[in-house]
């Protein structure tokens, strides 16, 4: 076709009616578009109105080239979330960089998208209390209270003890946003967390130091944070002297999470379900809880987030921000090692597998990990058969025991609960006591080993052990991948948390305004819903 324009000269200056002019057209978010249609009522096209001033004309109904149809206004990535959650957490972007355990979401990574106007979760769980609290320092100089942070707070249920020493260091350290995440249940330290420091202004509304986003996957459990926290943890919290009686009777008429994060298919932890289903059906729990408590609750979006396209879409179905995972790992601000981190860049979007969690492995929970180019998935299941056939490592038949040691641990089952014996002395001495008299949870403990340090591995970059990296990883990893293949985000260090964050906005924006012309009539071409990543600040 064609390109019949309104002005003379580029067609950018006046209507364009060609499929690359469209598209171009469509990638200028920031500016009004006004929508074409020919007197013939033939095909409708974009003019845009900056373009059309600089070259001393106006595009007007009934002018020679066609007629006005309508206008779509400025279209800023800042807009695709709810503003309210701006405002509520200092920042410009309804995005938020999430929290990869064991450190990987860096305290380097917080800063940098702070310093963005963005926010980003420290990631804790499964560090020791001296690491958290090292973090927590480092974070409060860099940040105060002035700029966006936060710290996650994993559930804990085999270590619970960890789990309340967690929360004391959040709290003590004046922590402004607690994420948490793996919750089935509220537990006391997440109940004292939500409501520690809960005050009433001058003008008699609940003052909040600390906000808590919660990450779910199911809408029973999404509904317990959406509602008050429970009357009996209340109490008893306050009989402990852990919370005052004003706290909890303010804690009584605010919900536990005011930001609650709809989880789809993820890395780590997760119950692999798909976003369109998920996300519609926990905004309308959102909806009528909101208005049977009278509060408002913000519902974003998570999992799969590795492309524009994935990301307008979140926001089409209704999410008020979005917030990433398995991408950031890729960043060089991450905690992963350049080595970790070049398995990831080589995945698709079906190189992921389901795999035992460490931290509840006894439960029989799982989590999602990168299968290309690692053995992990595969090793750790089987050292979960295992578990579920025998009751004890020494009821382990001699051929099992030496596949065990030799193909998956890498040493004898006497030296691995050697270190575990070590490890757990220092952590939390309980689970050594516990394996005394349970022989079943000594063969977890022991089976633990591989499954803890197998992250640690990736960590560190330990290439001795790659076979044996674990990499929590989603497909939204394989999505980026596909994304970014022959940009410059391809390049290993132009990967920043930050450049990362502003294309996937800036791309969803370009994606949204495209729809949006689409459905005015405008024939937009399906090169116009790909968006190729570029430089931006």
């Amino acid at each position: 076709m064609s390109s019949v324009s309104l002005l003379e000269g580029d067609p950018l200056a006046g209507a364009a009616f060609e499929a690359n002019h469209i598209a171009a057209c469509l990638e200028r978010v920031r500016e009004p578009v006004h929508i074409i249609g020919t007197p013939s009522g033939g095909p409708r096209g974009l003019a845009l109105e900056s373009q059309a001033a600089l070259a001393g004309q106006t595009v007007s109904p009934g002018h020679a080239g066609g007629h006005q149809m309508g206008t779509l206004p400025p279209l800023y990535p800042e807009w695709l979330g709810d503003r309210d959650f701006g405002q509520a957490h200092g920042v410009r972007f309804p995005y938020v960089a999430g929290e990869m355990a064991r450190g990987i979401a860096t305290t380097r990574m917080v800063i940098a998208m702070a310093r963005a106007e963005m926010l980003a979760i420290f990631g804790a769980a499964g560090l020791d209390a001296a690491s958290i609290e090292r973090a927590v320092h480092e974070l409060s100089g860099a940040l105060g209270r002035d700029r966006p942070w936060g710290v996650n707070l994993i559930y804990s249920p085999a270590e619970q003890a960890l789990e309340e020493r967690t929360a004391d260091l959040l709290l003590r350290g004046n922590v402004p946003v607690i994420s948490a995440s793996a919750y089935m249940d509220i537990t006391a330290p997440l109940a004292r967390c939500a409501a520690a420091g809960l005050r009433l202004d001058p003008e008699g509304r609940i003052v909040r130091p600390v906000r808590i986003f919660a990450k779910v996957s199911r809408p029973e459990v999404a509904e317990k944070f959406m509602s008050p926290a429970p009357a009996g943890l209340l109490a008893a919290l306050v009989a402990r002297g852990q919370l005052t009686q004003d706290e909890a009777r303010l804690a009584a008429e605010v919900p536990i999470a005011e930001d609650v994060t709809v989880e789809a298919d993820s890395g780590g932890h997760t119950d692999n379900q798909p976003l369109g289903a998920m996300l519609p059906a926990i905004l309308a729990l959102r909806d009528a809880v909101a208005a049977r408590r009278g509060y408002r609750i913000r519902v974003g979006a998570a999992g799969g987030l590795g492309s524009p396209q994935a990301v307008a879409g979140a926001f089409a179905l209704g999410a008020d921000y979005v917030l990433t995972g398995s991408v950031n790992q890729l960043a060089v601000e991450s905690g992963v090692s350049d080595d970790a981190r070049a398995l990831l860049a080589q995945a698709d979007l079906a190189d992921v597998m389901m795999a035992p969690a460490a931290d509840m492995f006894e439960m029989g929970v799982q989590v999602q990990v990168l299968r290309r180019g690692t053995l992990f998935g595969p090793r750790a299941r089987r050292l979960y058969e295992t578990y579920r056939e025998y009751s004890s490592v020494e009821e382990l038949p001699a051929q099992v025991r030496g596949v065990l040691e030799r193909e998956v641990l890498h040493a004898s089952l006497d030296e691995v609960w050697a270190q575990t014996v070590s490890f757990w002395r220092q952590r939390d001495p309980a689970q050594l006591a516990r394996a005394g008299e349970d022989a079943r949870h000594k063969m977890a403990l022991i089976f633990r080993w591989y499954l803890g340090n197998s992250s640690r591995w990736a960590v560190e970059g330990d290439t001795s052990r790659r076979a044996d990296y674990q990499l929590w990883a989603g497909p939204a990893v394989g999505a980026f991948n596909r994304w970014t293949a022959g940009s410059f985000l391809a390049e290993p260090g132009e990967r920043t948390v930050t450049q990362i964050a502003l294309n996937l906005l800036e791309g969803a924006a370009v994606v949204t305004r495209a729809h949006q012309a689409r459905t005015y009539g405008v024939p937009v071409p399906p090169h116009a819903f790909t968006f190729v990543p570029r430089r931006l600040r």
